[in-house]
């Protein structure tokens, strides 16, 4: 049981933000169907028994081109409360699986579509990936050290937050709005748009004339010695993010710094400054150490931990951030409901199932 326990969704599988979006909202009790083409392997990328991002689903295989394989997909449609796809413009129309076929057959539906470029638009019929979405909004640009080149935050920004969060996010508004309304809708969630959506604050920095274009330059980017990365004596780095006065002085106090020079913390032009003398002082402990120093203090140091490390930490085992399923390290669901305190623990990802079943039981519990 979960918050989303009743909502019913047909997914039609495919690579990246599309699977994470559904997989936030199965880990909240949705009933996700699967469709997978046969004879054909969407994840080549990825092993399907280990793919995460696929948990919390039942799967069936279907031929898409065939009208019997169409017309069992149209009926899961029909039993659906949301549709989320993950192809480029065009190609669920030609499958015949397009909006104004299925809103026909189920006028509630709400239709998800994840895109890179959106459904319209210059670019939409292009490829594209995470890197060109995130380069073409301007987010990228401004991610980097200074004087060096942008620099790729995996596929963290445009994948997972710009597009996944995005849809979760449009699917969830329009399911309100079709409970209210009685009528679905087409949530057209573009990579790009949500990578420039996540931009805001940078806009409002620039509308103060608080944000240089130059990357390493700026509170956010790493340009502050208060906010930023520093190597250790053991060659690990932790992580500083002493933004307010009474957390930069603790910083100060903790790292044993009394040089009056510090005093200037919000001048620009002392920051490279700064941020060597800081650099200096951090060197000659480990990161382990310091962590020692900073663990359970107000001046917002942190230790910058690999993805094993993170799992072992223990304020994520403390919250039981990660989990182990058939023994796979890796994210338990979140958010956290307060009626909902014990989520199921996610299932592994399924193998295909005959499609008559599935659909015999959403048609038997139809409401």
């Amino acid at each position: 049981m979960g918050p989303l326990t009743g909502i019913r969704v047909v997914e039609f599988a495919a690579l990246g933000p599309a699977p994470m979006a559904t997989m936030l909202l199965a880990d909240l009790g949705a009933d996700v169907v699967r469709i997978e083409r046969a004879n054909q392997h969407i994840g080549a990328l990825f092993d399907p028994k280990l793919d995460i991002l696929n948990r919390n689903r039942r799967v069936i295989t279907l031929d898409l081109k065939s009208q019997d394989g169409l017309n069992t997909a149209l009926e899961f449609i029909t039993q659906a409360d949301a549709l989320i796809e993950g192809f480029r413009p065009g190609v669920m129309e030609r499958l015949g699986l397009g909006p104004a076929v299925c809103l026909e057959k189920n006028p509630k539906l709400v239709y998800g579509r994840m895109t890179g470029w959106g459904q319209h638009g210059a670019l939409s019929h292009a490829a594209g990936h995470d890197i060109n979405y995130l380069s073409l909004s301007g987010a990228l640009h401004a991610i980097g050290e200074h004087g060096g080149k942008p620099v790729v935050p995996l596929n963290l920004v445009a994948d997972c937050g710009g597009g996944a969060m995005f849809l979760a996010f449009g699917v969830l508004a329009a399911l309100l709005d079709a409970k209210r309304t009685g009528q679905g809708q087409v949530v057209d969630a573009a990579m790009t748009d949500g990578c420039a959506t996540l931009m805001t604050m940078m806009h409002t920095l620039m509308a103060m004339q608080q944000w240089q274009p130059m990357r390493g330059s700026n509170l956010l980017d790493g340009g502050a010695h208060f906010y930023d990365t520093y190597r250790c004596a053991d060659g690990e780095y932790v992580a500083v993010g002493a933004i307010e006065p009474q957390f930069y002085a603790l910083l100060l106090q903790k790292l044993g710094i009394d040089d009056p020079d510090f005093e200037q913390q919000w001048n620009r032009d002392a920051w490279p400054r700064l941020k060597e003398k800081m650099a200096v002082v951090f060197l000659q402990k480990t990161r382990d150490e310091w962590w020692e120093i900073f663990q359970g203090t107000d001046a917002c140091v942190s230790p910058v931990l690999n993805t094993a490390e993170a799992v072992q930490n223990s304020h994520n085992q403390s919250r039981g951030t990660f989990i182990s399923v058939n023994g796979i390290a890796q994210a338990a669901p979140a958010p956290r409901f307060s009626q909902y305190p014990q989520l199921p623990l996610p299932q592994s990802p399924a193998s295909p199932q005959p499609w008559q079943s599935i659909l015999a039981d959403w048609q038997q519990h139809h409401d």
